[in-house]
């Protein structure tokens, strides 16, 4: 095992992909000399070339668009957006082309394209730098959406992406990039891509999260130890498909359940966990499922975002309401 951060199991992840495979390219702005914005593929354009590891103008779609024109040469483009609030500019690419070419072609075309993006906040960033756009790409079919957590998961899940054959919108929690943990670089990089992972058992709740809310869910846990609560933890990992039947069994165990994301709860990832949930597990429920998630505004100000990013309390706050029913 080797201790790493989740930016540099990341890194890690996409060094070993390249040495497998030398169709994988890596692109984005400022992704070479500089190595990212947050160091992610720092080195990578030193060990691999310029050919490989390339930086962009700042045009987020053309970046896309010429991504999906490598892909469709035999390429396997992973590229970077620096900062979730400019992928929007790509929106049209990654929605119009490159999530619906394959189905358009009838399999005839597929797009390994992956698009990194580091989403939410926690980090004092400024305006357009702490977005939670996972629910406009969840709701695009022909989309695999994906979210990290933690090292381990970063190092097997980024090489899983760039080796599956569909395109994979892949986020990275920004605020956890500096977190340690221990990272088995010689595993062989292959997890169940699309299960959720139960990171800690429970009896009485079932808290869902996802990226950086799972350490959130894992704090709450740990402090609802002392009201002689259980609180299970599921990370979904695989936004898109989701893995229902996991969620399904552990709230059918514990009987209520709390769907946690940093997005605002209106209209967000959230109310299509608790639709399936009620729908599939109506009769085991003691309480309504219930949300915990960012206010319906844009994100604030940086001085202002504890205000809106959940934390330990508010996800306590909803067990007490889901234990009141």
């Amino acid at each position: 095992m080797t201790i790493l951060t989740l930016a540099k199991a990341l890194n890690e992840g996409m060094r070993k992909a390249m040495e497998d495979d030398s169709k994988v390219l890596v692109m984005g702005e400022d992704v070479g000399k500089l190595g990212g914005v947050f160091r992610v593929t720092d080195g990578l354009q030193k060990d691999f070339g310029e050919q490989r590891v390339i930086d962009t103008p700042l045009a987020e779609s053309g970046i896309i668009g010429t991504a999906i024109g490598l892909a469709l040469r035999g390429y396997r483009p992973v590229c970077e957006i620096q900062f979730d609030g400019f992928v929007f500019p790509a929106a049209d690419q990654i929605i119009t082309q490159l999530a619906k070419m394959p189905l358009r072609s009838l399999g005839k075309l597929r797009l390994p394209v992956v698009v990194r993006i580091p989403c939410g906040g926690g980090i004092g960033a400024v305006e357009h730098h702490s977005e939670s756009p996972e629910a406009y790409f969840t709701h695009t079919a022909g989309l695999r959406v994906v979210a990290c957590s933690n090292p381990a998961d970063a190092y097997t899940m980024i090489q899983q992406a760039i080796r599956c054959e569909d395109p994979v919108i892949f986020f990275e929690p920004k605020r956890r990039y500096w977190e340690k943990a221990e990272v088995d670089v010689d595993s062989s990089g292959w997890i169940p891509f699309d299960e959720a992972k139960v990171v800690r058992q429970g009896t009485d709740v079932t808290l869902l999260a996802y990226g950086p809310m799972v350490k959130t869910c894992l704090e709450a846990a740990k402090a609802a130890e002392d009201d002689g609560r259980s609180l299970e933890v599921v990370d979904l990992r695989s936004l898109n498909p989701l893995d229902v039947s996991k969620i399904t069994e552990s709230v059918r165990r514990t009987g209520r359940c709390i769907v946690v994301h940093e997005a605002p709860v209106y209209n967000g990832f959230g109310a299509e966990i608790a639709a399936r949930v009620t729908e599939e597990c109506f009769y085991n429920l003691q309480s309504p499922v219930l949300r915990v998630g960012g206010p319906s505004t844009p994100y604030p100000p940086s001085r202002l975002e504890d205000h809106y990013l959940p934390d330990l309390d508010r996800v306590l706050h909803a067990v007490d309401r889901a234990f009141a029913f």
